[in-house]
């Protein structure tokens, strides 16, 4: 049996995370590395940062595959006094090609906002803005096998996630039944005013802004809407690792998948959170 290859790594990558699904704004795909550089070992990450990259090439990998593009945004130089130009020179010697799957993981099934819904036991989760595909898209809404009040969920979530310093922040009242669930993994403000969103009894996503997170539950007070529920960005993002390490190495037998265990969310501590 002939030893695998980044082009084999790089096709299979296409079938569950095509190119062509993410967003017109999101680079994706292949960063570094040739097609017929040998593949034993892959290192999964959320984030391609030093920590990460340190973890790889410690660990001997040919590739990282992490969910946010490293060069997202233009760059003028890849000179070595650059964080982003260290991190590529680094990961070129080592022979550690890298590849971003990003909002092309986040749409489809097993993907990112997919995944987050079958630990939260959501039923018939449905996207939230369907693709051409209709089971695939941007976010999920479902309900609960039953209905929980808003603390029991959070508390549910915050279970489901890894730990991060800022934890679950929940805007809404504990007491509140919750059955219809919305979310979207990452940064998920921009659905705030969705129909789906709207409808459901609460919305899990991260990064919420204090005016948007503020009108919304204003508006809710008086046309109805959802509780929120806050998640750090990295977390959310984290937990459809596992799952696609061990769809790669069903297609790919011989590699070795790794999921690293860093914890790359940016804030290391907080002080004097309100009780």
């Amino acid at each position: 049996m002939s030893v695998p290859v980044l082009a084999d790594l790089r096709a299979v990558a296409e079938d569950f995370w095509p190119v062509a699904t993410a967003e017109s704004w999101d680079q994706v795909g292949l960063v570094t590395g040739r097609d017929g550089q040998p593949i034993k070992r892959v290192l999964l990450a959320v984030d391609a940062v030093a920590a990460t990259v340190d973890e790889a090439i410690a660990w001997g990998a040919d590739a990282l595959i992490t969910h946010h593009p490293l060069l997202l945004r233009g760059i003028h130089t890849i000179a070595e006094d650059t964080a982003k130009g260290a991190l590529l020179a680094r990961l070129i010697r080592a022979e550690c090609a890298l590849i971003a799957a990003h909002t092309n993981a986040d749409a489809p099934e097993y993907g990112v906002s997919d995944v987050i819904a079958q630990r939260l036991g959501l039923l018939a989760a449905s996207p939230i803005e369907p693709g051409a595909d209709p089971t695939a898209g941007i976010g999920r809404v479902g309900d609960l096998v039953a209905p929980v009040n808003l603390r029991e969920f959070a508390d549910r979530v915050n279970n489901v996630m890894p730990q991060t310093v800022s934890g679950v922040r929940v805007a809404g009242d504990p007491e509140r039944k919750i059955s219809r669930v919305a979310l979207c993994g990452g940064a998920g403000d921009s659905l705030l005013s969705h129909p789906a969103v709207l409808g459901a009894d609460v919305y899990v996503t991260s990064d919420l802004r204090h005016h948007p997170a503020q009108e919304a539950i204003e508006a809710a007070a008086v046309s109805g809407g959802p509780a929120l529920i806050d998640v750090a960005h990295w977390a959310s993002e984290s937990l459809w690792l596992a799952g696609a390490a061990e769809r790669l190495g069903e297609r790919l037998p011989g590699v070795e998948f790794k999921v690293s265990t860093l914890r790359t969310d940016p804030w290391t501590f907080a002080v004097g959170a309100a009780r």
